[in-house]
């Protein structure tokens, strides 16, 4: 047996300003055939199980190209057709392949392609043919698209939100795949379109019991998958909605009901599981009124760099700094600038420093700041999901009033409090803890936290669904419109 392995993806925000160009894949994730001998990150981390499961049954393993980049704009164009090039030259180079197997984000979109994934899908099915088993594992972030489910055997999403479950997705589709290569199970797949924009976070209820009411799903009556991909609603493509898709042996009609009883249940709890965040000041005045003696955790959830947003906004650290609340420790800011400019000065220097609000309207207006450079970190990293993320060079800089910022030069979310305790920033006696990112902070930081609260500012990632300016969208969704179902 043969078996082909590569990942390609980003989760692109197509109203994002930040284009996706090859600096951004190479400052995340560019390995050509090696990534399974480095580090796992989230999206490396199914190649290392898929060769570990290949390898164990004397199964000769091709490992093509890994390139992820942080979400971002458009990708562009040029760097997108030479990547999914590179992946097709090598497939055909390894011809015959048994197996392929590929780490896709399934929300990509390069300038001329709505469908990134679906199209490299499309292509390597054209090349195997249709005895070769082909399957994808995606982010639940993802557009299900027809081109994609006419082409793969399986595609299967992470279940999670945080993304903590990528191991086991990649070895569920593993087995499946084999399975079809065996005889054993001849996989087909059914979508139910949920006509919803939304983000739902899987580890409070009704959403953690939904997941174990999928999983329970799985296994029984010839169901070999069941995942719901949640969409990614800062994209403007055809098939933005959420759905579920669920795997079968051999029987489209009862994949088909059950992703239909499924994709109902999450329609029933849509006024449970719609997205409310705090206003900036809601969200201060909770956290400043907290008899709690652990920190109250604050989501900048509209600067998330996970969702293509900059990173650099200070709405929330203005109105901080406005209202005099102290005992603050706030990032990742990614600002190369000002970091350049600690690193110059040095560790113990005190100076006047401009940071953040660099990237447009979105991001706010700089802050002119008096601080003290406390620890510089080059070349960094947090951990993250399934693996660490580099933070490149990365600085510790304090202000009057006990305010702890944490300043980067390669852009991300803040994954883990390890972002800010490899500094020395005791974070479990802050009053309060501002993070850039909507959900993945959620693993690392619940534990420690006394509340986590959702803050709405005016920046790059809106949750006002209803009323983003989409123009490519297919058809009604909720919250636009109350019943999409009974609208057409």
């Amino acid at each position: 047996m043969k078996v082909f392995i590569a990942c390609l993806g980003t989760e692109t925000n197509t109203f994002s300003p930040l284009p996706t160009g090859e600096q951004g894949f190479r400052e995340w994730m560019l390995y050509r055939g090696d990534a399974t001998r480095r580090p796992e990150n989230l999206f490396s981390a199914p190649l290392h199980v898929w060769r570990r499961a290949a390898e164990a049954q004397q199964a000769e393993v091709v490992e093509s190209l890994s390139a992820f980049a942080q979400p971002a704009g458009i990708t562009v164009r040029k760097v997108y057709e030479g990547f999914r090039e590179e992946i097709l030259a090598d497939l055909k180079a390894a011809m015959p392949v048994d197996m392929v197997l590929l780490s896709l984000h399934g929300a990509m979109v390069a300038d001329g392609y709505d469908d990134c994934e679906g199209d490299l899908l499309e292509k390597i099915r054209t090349i195997v043919g249709p005895m070769a088993a082909v399957g994808a594992e995606l982010d639940l972030h993802c557009s299900i698209t027809e081109k994609m489910l006419v082409s793969a055997d399986a595609l299967i999403t992470f279940k999670e939100y945080p993304h903590v479950d990528s191991k086991e997705r990649a070895r569920e589709l593993y087995d499946i795949l084999l399975a079809k290569l065996q005889g054993a199970a001849q996989p087909v797949m059914a979508v139910y379109d949920t006509r919803m924009i939304n983000l739902w976070r899987t580890p409070v209820e009704p959403m953690a019991s939904f997941v174990r009411e999928m999983q329970a799903c799985e296994g029984k009556d010839g169901i070999l998958s069941v995942s719901f991909a949640h969409g990614f609603p800062m994209q403007d493509v055809p098939d933005a909605t959420a759905k579920m898709v669920v795997v079968a042996n051999g029987d489209v009609a009862k994949a088909q009901a059950v992703a239909e009883r499924l994709g109902r249940r999450i329609w029933d709890m849509r006024d449970q599981t719609a997205t409310r965040n705090l206003s900036i000041d809601e969200a201060l005045d909770r956290a400043t009124a907290a008899t709690a003696r652990r920190p109250v955790v604050l989501a900048d959830v509209t600067d998330n760099p996970g969702g293509g947003a900059a990173g650099d906004a200070t709405f929330i650290l203005r109105r901080i700094i406005e209202r005099d609340i102290r005992g603050v420790a706030s990032g990742l800011y990614w600002d190369p600038m000002a970091v350049r400019f600690c690193c110059d000065a040095g560790e113990g220097a005190s100076f006047d420093l401009r940071m953040g609000g660099k990237c447009g309207p979105a991001s706010g207006d700089p802050l002119d700041l008096v601080v003290t450079v406390k620890k510089i970190i080059r070349d960094g990293m947090q951990p993250a999901l399934s693996g660490a993320v580099p933070i490149g060079d990365a600085v510790w800089v304090q202000t009057q009033g006990e305010r702890d910022l944490v300043l980067i030069s390669n852009r991300t979310q803040t994954f883990h409090p390890d972002a800010f305790a490899q500094f020395g920033i005791d974070i479990a006696s802050k009053a309060i803890i501002v993070v850039k990112s909507t959900q993945h902070f959620y693993a690392g930081f619940a534990p420690m936290a006394g509340e986590i609260l959702h803050v709405q500012a005016p920046g790059a990632m809106r949750s006002d669904f209803a009323d983003i300016p989409f123009q490519k969208v297919r058809g009604p969704y909720w919250p636009r419109v109350a019943d999409p179902f009974a609208a057409g």
